[in-house]
């Protein structure tokens, strides 16, 4: 900061003239105002830009002892070591009457102040254990809450200082280890406000360039434009000086502060017996003078005295510090005025409105016309924030895509194994504009699924009930078959985790709903109400609209879960759709592109993954169940088909299929089958070897045809699979764009839109009055409501009392 000289007036002098005693009067009276207003602040929580000093430096730079020689008595302050715990506020106010300390602690949360204390040790008792029991309570190392101590005395200045925690390097031996970081921290938040003045104090044995401290003050104050700097125990640097230069430099301290900026060198006694206050005074007052005794008479050629004379000693510094604070206050008192006019508006406004509340505990009708209205507001705000809106600010209420799975324990979607990330997914969104996100998603789920591999056994289980039953369409039944079994399971959970992260983001919406509501200064806001202060009413209407999201994303799972069921049904044509052609005539056959021609129950369909097996039928076979005929060969052979077909049996389409898979080729001879896509006449089958009549039983070995070795690209088993992957395709694109995206739009968004307010009021109001009041008088409610309302009324008296005496202060400036 940079110092002017200052006048050197001790506390005690009496001014010679009127004009001098008024400006003093005037400047007492002011100082005592803000000593007031300080008080409020600090119990009321008030944040209000009063000028203030703080203190600031390493743990051994000699604050306690500046502190003490403001005061101008001992108090053992170093000893409780305060200054490394809690911050404390020193009043310091200059009463001529006083020839003995009169000091007084604010109580702890209020504005009153103790009775006096005169005993120098007490008050080191009342500091500490102050501090120990704050510290104990909120189980920390160090706390920003201050102690504030008014001292009334006859020989100190009008000068409030907060002492603030020292600078350590290291915790002590009991200490967390983060304490240096926790001081640091708080000390840059106690000294960050542009209406406060650093006091920063760094003893004279540490040369500028290696100061630990110096960097974290140009942090908070980079030009040093309200910060005065102090060089303490300045006599320990005194012996080093034998030449004016070496005097001269080292006060100007060049290249390291500034231009403007000029350090203050202070030196105090260092005896710490059990003296009087006179003595301590005097012994200031002696060390001053003996400092500016050395530097005039034991250096050679003194010392610059018409540039750095009014920055040497105690005595300087004291009127510099007065004189600067009283300069704050005179500046800041216009602004402080304006700022107390608006601050007892606004507490008046509170109380009124806490006047409201209170009237309302016992006018039902009253707290239902108001509920009612904040419950409207809510849902008018809710259905904003769906059709799309910006307030409040995305950055701060919107969520990304991994918050909102992260939040709602939802996690990914069942089944997919790559991260469905839709568009946006990084941007912060909600209401409508995260809804739709969430839809995408569930598409990119839904069609990263593809129908799953199916054994051939369950290939076999489904195609032979079929067969079983006769018809031409086996192979499409079964394949539809196993998509619809596919889609149902893995279908299902998707659609019901897109329902649960619906809700969630329609569940978001209340807090941002509320907040506009809060927000809302328009004619419609006031009309609402203050309902903020009633917690169970906001709690209930909150458990209600809850309720009514969990009703919705319900009723949607049933109704997504129907159109599941519905696309997914044997009744369904949707595996079929493709599949039929238009006809005119009664024997126009239409068949699936993967159904074989022959009816399948003219044969016994071999299923089995066993590429090598072959299989002879045995003569008189008329007894022995079909399954024992069945002949195991050497495996890794190349099975021949060797079928037996009655010629009741043979059914030869009309016109063949040209999707059907052509005849299998054989290493042995070729026998004579009942091939489907055949145009010739019927063809008898082929007796086996050793088999000299024709039997009943006789079954076609189809495994080529079906099931074969897999080598061959017609075989039954790959069309099927491919098949039913294509109906899967199909089901699932039918139940995605057809039926769940406009189910869950009516589902959820419609609702919240139209039936909101009903579903909230029916929920809350359609009840007698003892359970609507439930929300309202819960146990101990009135006294909470009385017990702030009794804060308030003290806390616009302190307001009003301290604006009327700004009002007078501004009178006399």
């Amino acid at each position: 900061m940079s110092s002017t000289t200052v006048a050197t007036t001790t506390p005690t002098k009496t001014p010679s003239t009127s004009s001098r005693s008024r400006k003093r009067s005037d400047s007492k009276s002011r100082f005592e105002a803000y000593n007031r207003l300080q008080a409020a602040a600090v119990a009321f929580g008030e944040t209000l830009p009063i000028p203030e000093i703080v203190a600031v430096g390493g743990q051994s730079d000699g604050k306690s002892s500046l502190l003490e020689a403001l005061l101008g008595f001992r108090f053992n302050v170093r000893e409780v070591e305060m200054g490394t715990r809690r911050p404390l506020i020193l009043q310091m106010l200059h009463d001529p009457t006083a020839l003995e300390p009169r000091c007084r602690f604010q109580e702890e949360d209020s504005e009153e102040y103790g009775s006096p204390v005169i005993s120098a040790s007490t008050i080191a008792d009342i500091i500490k254990s102050r501090t120990e029991a704050l510290l104990k309570k909120t189980q920390t190392a160090v706390s920003p809450k201050p102690i504030v101590l008014k001292a009334e005395y006859a020989h100190c200045p009008n000068l409030t200082i907060i002492d603030t925690p020292g600078f350590v390097l290291k915790a002590k031996k009991g200490e967390p280890e983060n304490t240096p970081e926790e001081i640091l921290s708080m000390v840059k938040s106690l000294a960050t406000p542009p209406h406060r003045i650093l006091l920063f104090l760094q003893q004279s044995s540490v040369e500028w360039c290696s100061s630990l401290w110096l960097d974290s003050i140009r942090e908070i104050d980079p030009s040093f434009r309200r910060t005065i700097i102090v060089v303490s125990k300045f006599d320990n640097r005194l012996k080093e000086f034998t030449e004016r230069w070496e005097v001269d430099r080292y006060l100007s301290a060049s290249g390291y502060l500034g231009d403007n900026t000029s350090p203050f060198f202070v030196a105090l006694p260092k005896d710490r017996g059990n003296i009087s206050n006179e003595e301590f005074r005097r012994q200031i007052s002696h060390v001053d003078s003996e400092v500016m005794h050395h530097l005039r008479d034991g250096v050679k050629g003194g010392f610059d005295e018409e540039k750095f004379k009014s920055y040497i000693g105690f005595g300087r510094l004291r009127d510099y510090l007065e004189s600067e604070l009283q300069k704050k206050y005179k500046e800041a008192a216009p602004s402080t005025l304006a700022l107390l006019e608006q601050r007892c508006c606004e507490v008046t406004c509170e109380l009124s409105g806490l006047d409201t509340k209170i009237q309302a505990t016992s006018d039902i009708s009253h707290l239902r016309k108001f509920a009612m209205l904040c419950a409207a507001s809510i849902s008018n705000h809710v259905g904003a924030l769906i059709d799309g809106a910006a307030d409040p600010s995305p950055e701060q209420w919107g969520k990304t895509t991994a918050e909102e799975r992260s939040q709602s324990d939802i996690g990914n979607w069942p089944g997919v194994i790559t991260d469905a990330n839709p568009p946006n997914a990084t941007l912060r969104l909600y209401g409508g504009a995260a809804f739709e996100r969430v839809m995408h998603e569930f598409r990119c789920a839904a069609y990263s699924i593809e129908c799953p591999p199916v054994s051939r056994e369950k290939v076999a289980n489904i195609l032979l009930a079929h067969a079983g039953r006769g018809g031409g369409r086996g192979l499409t039944e079964a394949a539809a078959e196993i998509a619809r079994a596919a889609a149902r399971s893995w279908l299902a959970p998707l659609l019901d985790t897109a329902c649960d992260r619906l809700a969630f983001v329609l569940g978001s919406l209340f807090d941002l709903a509320l907040e506009r509501n809060r927000r809302q200064d328009s004619a419609y806001g006031i009309k609402t109400g203050n309902m903020d202060g009633y917690v169970g009413f906001h709690a209930a209407l909150k458990c209600a609209y809850t309720r009514f999201i969990k009703d919705l994303a319900k009723q949607c799972k049933q109704l997504v879960r129907h159109h599941l069921d519905s696309v997914t049904s044997p009744y369904s044509q949707v595996c079929y759709f493709n599949d039929f052609q238009p006809c005119a005539g009664l024997n126009a056959s239409s068949f699936n592109k993967f159904t074989a021609q022959a009816s399948a129950s003219s044969f016994f369909l071999e299923l089995s993954d066993k590429s090598s097996a072959s299989h002879d039928v045995r003569s008189d076979q008329e007894n022995i169940p079909p399954e024992k005929n069945v002949q195991e060969t050497t495996p890794g052979k190349v099975a021949q088909a060797k079928e037996g077909l009655r010629e009741s049996q043979m059914t030869i389409p009309e016109t063949p299929s040209p999707d059907q898979p052509g005849d299998p080729v054989y290493g042995g001879p070729r026998k004579e089958f009942g091939i489907c896509n055949d145009m010739g006449p019927r063809k008898r089958a082929s007796r086996m070897a050793g088999n000299g009549k024709n039997s009943d039983y006789i079954r076609l070995q189809n495994d080529s045809i079906l099931f074969g070795n897999g080598e061959k690209t017609g075989s039954a088993y790959s069309e099927i699979c491919l098949s039913a992957a294509q109906h899967f395709a199909r089901i699932r694109e039918v139940l995605v764009e057809r039926g769940v995206t406009s189910t869950l739009n009516s589902g959820f968004l419609t609702p919240c839109r139209d039936r909101l307010f009903v579903a909230l009021g029916l929920d809350l109001f359609a009840v007698n009055d003892e359970k609507f009041m439930d929300m309202f008088v819960a146990p101990g409610a009135i006294d909470v409501l009385e017990n702030e309302r009794e804060s308030l009324l003290k806390r616009q008296k302190i307001l009003h009392s301290c604006l009327n005496e700004f009002k007078n202060v501004a009178r006399s400036l």
